[in-house]
């Protein structure tokens, strides 16, 4: 079995050939489902230590960028083994960064695992006016709307983007999840969101049942 903590480790040392070659030999052992989402869990807590050196500035922006390109591609070498890349579409999921953050890192592994998962994912990238969601939702009537922020001003404009979804009729025809670095159950219930996770794999099992429900 794969060494988790080495992973992590060499994630947060931005170590590419090295976590691509751990991957790769774990992958060459046909591992479960359920080992493999212990390793994408081992890869995110990587990608916490590479926020925790950038916020005490040992890692600088473009080291931020490298970390979410090398997790991409450690997510992408695990897809084999995440999920069949199911035959059926799970179902359809818009998602994007809300209007006034430009952070992509969560919003991106969210979104190749939920892909590995089977689901259709319509992302609309970062800084997302509210309505841009309006007429994404109302162009492909989508099963759930994923928002992510990581700034703390990112609450606001989820909360902005929900009520105008209220507005606009489209609300009740979807699920939404948000996630990020500031949200929480009392964010959640402020923001009108039926969910929220701080964790990429924790969220794609609540998206997982709620088309399964």
């Amino acid at each position: 079995m794969i060494n988790l903590k080495e992973v992590t480790t060499a994630i947060g040392e931005l170590e590419e050939e090295k976590v691509l070659k751990m991957l790769h030999d774990f992958i060459a052992t046909n591992p479960s489902e359920e080992e493999a989402h212990k390793v994408v869990a081992a890869c995110q807590e990587g990608m916490a230590v590479v926020g925790d050196m950038f916020e005490s500035g040992e890692y600088f922006v473009g080291d931020l960028i490298f970390a979410g390109e090398l997790l991409t591609e450690a997510i992408d070498t695990l897809k084999p083994a995440i999920g069949s890349g199911a035959s059926t579409k799970a179902g359809t999921i818009v998602l994007g960064t809300v209007h006034g953050d430009l952070h992509d890192i969560g919003k991106n592994i969210f979104k190749s695992m939920s892909e590995a998962a089977g689901f259709e994912i319509v992302d609309l990238g970062i800084d997302v006016p509210v309505q841009a969601f309006i007429d994404k939702i109302k162009e492909v009537n989508p099963d759930i709307v994923g928002m992510s922020g990581v700034l703390t001003l990112a609450l606001e404009s989820m909360k902005d983007t929900v009520d105008s979804l209220k507005e606009a009729g489209v609300r009740d025809s979807v699920k939404i999840i948000i996630g990020g670095n500031p949200v929480t159950k009392e964010a959640c219930d402020h923001i009108g969101a039926d969910a929220f996770t701080t964790n990429a794999a924790e969220g794609v099992k609540m998206v997982q049942a709620w088309v399964k429900g």
